[in-house]
């Protein structure tokens, strides 16, 4: 475990016993209920990595840490982070897993982990809704590719998660499954697609969790919500059985509070073990991009990113400044245009292979107004979102391989291992739908053109992103930068990363922990 968390044996069990007894606290001394709200807070605020070795050690049972877990969701259930949560289930899987360990026999890499799900990933025995009343009875019948492999890991799905309704926005303002929120201020959004794996893991519900993004969705509930986001090279994970937009863009990635347990993460996923060590910062080259990336920003994201910048260079990280003149030009070319074309094939395609029992047709009609006209637009000839034939063609075979190129060109000629920029261009917003206007910086802008902005060319040019926290504002909210690197250099961003969070820190836990037991 590292030096920050380190509880001895006696203590370990001493705090699991005592958190997961479902015993009254009435007539307890004031020094007990210390003491047991002392020892919660030190189980929830385990890494992935910590618990996991703590369960493999026997100084932890996996049983009393899925119930640390589920009390902790209890807490938090006015965030609204889960759609489907059967506590008897976690507890069963757990209980299985401690007798495994009784009996000697090999454990998983994330064994005993209870790990929460975005809701448009399938599973084998739990509803996959994607966050639609068309879908909210929709029970799979195989588990998707990466959750099958993160159960044969040893890893327990906690539940499902909450999240904007097909993906379909920035908000998580779910109309049928309620609004997620976010934990550091719950009167603000949790940022969006994936907004209730963010908010899960933000609030300690658990230390890992399963995110996707297509267009941010992974990186604006990381950024908004105080923890680690990493988007990997599109298609190096597997994004089968997940509800889709676009296949061009989409990618299943992590959540999580530390690099190492992203990293723990992508070494289940891609079944690379080999140990991955902290890169060294003094000498190395990460480039910025002012033109593009820090203009128009809110002025307590610019004081937040401009303090964590010269924390790197403090640190010996060279800062190369550059530029990426048509990036605004390519976004446009290239990013609505492929999701709009894209997502009646791919939904189509999912609906009847994965056997829903229902059509496109049938999906959009009962979508929620405000998603239905989205896509509506995207499908109607003349109206803003429709993309014709041959304007697709020239965007897949001319413009986004110009795209990717350029991006190519840029890292391979300014020699860095990565891109640094804000995440967003503000914090979290109040709560409200995905129609909601927004001011940064003097100008109005919709909540799409606001999030989009920042986190739109990585994902369409399929590049990795790891999003950190960077600080937190004079009001208390999380601000994060985000670290792109090359096509295909994952590990080497990962690597980066952890040398990076010892510069940067983490921030303060949300809310007030001395809540959780009461």
């Amino acid at each position: 475990m590292g030096s920050s968390n380190r509880i001895t044996r006696r203590r370990f069990l001493a705090g699991a016993s005592a958190t997961a007894a479902s015993v009254s606290v009435l007539g307890r001394t004031a020094t007990a209920r210390a003491a047991t709200a002392q020892a919660f807070e030190e189980l929830i605020a385990l890494s992935a990595v910590e618990a996991i070795a703590a369960m493999k050690r026997g100084d932890l049972k996996a049983e009393d840490y899925a119930r640390t877990l589920l009390r902790r969701c209890e807490a938090g259930a006015s965030l609204n982070a889960f759609i489907t949560l059967r506590p008897e289930q976690v507890l069963e899987a757990a209980q299985a897993l401690d007798r495994k360990w009784r009996a000697g026999k090999q454990l998983g890499a994330l064994h005993g982990l209870p790990i929460p799900v975005k809701d448009s990933i399938n599973t084998r025995d739990l509803p996959t809704t994607a966050g639609s009343p068309a879908l909210r009875n929709f029970q799979p019948e195989a588990d998707a590719p990466v959750v099958r492999a993160l159960r044969r890991a040893g890893a327990i799905v906690l539940g499902k998660t909450n999240l904007h309704e097909l993906s379909y926005g920035y908000s998580s303002a779910n109309e049928t499954f309620g609004a997620v929120r976010n934990p550091y201020d719950p009167t603000r959004i949790p940022g969006g697609s994936s907004g209730g794996t963010a908010a899960a893991i933000g609030y300690r519900m658990a230390p890992l969790g399963v995110a996707e993004d297509t267009e941010g969705s992974i990186r604006v509930p990381a950024a908004l919500c105080g923890i680690a986001g990493f988007r990997p090279t599109t298609g190096r994970y597997s994004t089968a059985g997940c509800a889709p937009l676009t296949p061009r863009f989409d990618q299943i990635g992590p959540h999580a509070r530390s690099v190492a347990d992203l990293a723990l993460f992508d070494a289940v996923l891609t079944e690379d073990a080999a140990p991955l060590r902290a890169a060294a910062l003094k000498g190395a080259r990460i480039g910025l991009v002012r033109p593009f990336f820090f203009q128009g920003l809110d002025a307590e994201v610019e004081r937040v990113t401009a303090a964590a910048l010269k924390a790197l260079r403090d640190a010996g990280v060279e800062l190369v400044e550059g530029d990426l003149p048509d990036l605004a030009h390519f976004v446009e070319l290239c990013t609505l245009p492929v999701i709009n074309h894209d997502v009646r094939p791919a939904l189509t395609r999912y609906l009847s292979r994965y056997r829903t029992g229902i059509t496109f047709g049938t999906l959009l009609a009962e979508s929620t107004p405000a998603v239905r006209a989205v896509i509506e637009s995207a499908l109607t000839p003349g109206q803003a979102g429709y993309v014709p034939r041959a304007q697709y063609r020239q965007v897949i075979r001319r413009h986004l391989p110009a795209f990717r190129r350029m991006y190519r060109d840029y890292f391979r000629k300014a020699r860095v291992a990565a891109l640094v920029f804000p995440a967003t261009i503000l914090p979290a917003p109040r709560l409200g739908g995905e129609d909601m206007q927004v001011s940064v910086a003097g100008a109005r802008l919709s909540l799409y053109q606001a999030f989009s902005r920042n986190i739109a060319p990585g994902s369409t040019a399929g590049l990795p992103g790891l999003v950190l926290p960077a600080g937190l504002t004079r009001s208390g909210l999380p601000v994060a930068l985000e670290f792109d690197g090359p096509a295909g250099a994952d590990r080497a961003l990962l690597s980066l990363g952890l040398a990076i969070e010892s510069v940067l820190g983490k921030p303060s836990a949300p809310l007030d922990l001395s809540r959780l037991v009461t």
